[in-house]
């Protein structure tokens, strides 16, 4: 079974997460703007008990990232962990999305991403 390892910038948390994803997504909604600070956000996710971590996070409405260097890093569900894939140490990480989300609030500039399902809003 593979596994993939990934953490922050600074180092002080690190997770780990077997097999592989149940969904790779790209994501244009207004939080995970705001959150990433980009135009959208790449998550991908995995069953919660193939998901574990090392160190220290803060979180804000389940979204963890270290509250040390602000590395943002993945979102904590009961049966799921959403990783952002820009944590994982591996890049490419070879991860492709197969659905984009909230395309109502993609920018004008950005094309809709081949072979990905679109949704306006939530999916």
């Amino acid at each position: 079974m593979r596994a993939r390892t990934g953490g922050c910038l600074c180092g002080a948390v690190r997770y780990e997460v077997s097999g592989e994803p149940t969904q790779v997504g790209i994501c244009h909604c207004g939080d995970c703007r705001k959150e990433s600070g980009s135009a959208f956000a790449l998550i991908a996710a995995w069953p919660r008990d193939s998901f574990k971590m090392t160190g220290e996070t803060a979180s804000y409405r389940g979204r963890h990232f270290c509250s040390t260097c602000g590395g943002r890093l993945f979102f904590l569900r009961e049966t799921e962990a959403r990783i952002r894939v820009g944590s994982l140490d591996a890049a490419p990480s070879g991860l492709t999305p197969t659905e984009e989300v909230w395309t109502i609030r993609r920018e004008e500039w950005l094309n809709p991403v081949a072979g990905c399902e679109q949704h306006e809003t939530d999916g």
